[in-house]
């Protein structure tokens, strides 16, 4: 017997590192956007107050910034939010690098697609 690793098992050793690192990748952006809601939320519960008047609120993604620059509890949630929608959005672009290394040009075609749509309906949305 050979100990010498043969090519599918060098891809099957590629492809599961790939996903352990697209589920970390998945992880840390549910973890960090959890983070950011939970600070704004704190920080509303311990002001009381949203940082805007009435029914007003950032409605772009610079006005969420200058929000949270400025101090107010809403828009820290509401960036919290806005990474935590482009989490999988991410997923899927890595899934499409790994289908390039693994030279899968059928799932790189399919893959491609769906990103390009969710970058499309992302910036044709409010966010932007």
């Amino acid at each position: 017997m050979s100990t010498n690793p043969t090519n599918e098992q060098k891809m099957q050793e590629e492809i599961f590192t790939a996903e352990l690192f697209v589920s970390r990748v998945l992880r840390i952006g549910v973890l960090c956007s959890g983070f950011v809601i939970l600070v704004g939320i704190l920080w509303f519960l311990i002001s009381g107050d949203s940082g805007y008047p009435g029914d007003v609120y950032p409605t772009t993604l610079m006005e969420m910034f200058e929000g949270a620059v400025q101090g107010k509890p809403f828009a820290v949630m509401l960036i919290g939010l806005f990474l935590l929608i482009l989490t999988p959005i991410l997923r899927v672009g890595i899934t499409v690098l790994v289908f390039v290394k693994a030279k899968d040009s059928l799932y790189i075609g399919i893959t491609s697609l769906v990103f390009v749509i969710l970058i499309i309906s992302l910036l044709l949305g409010k966010v932007g």
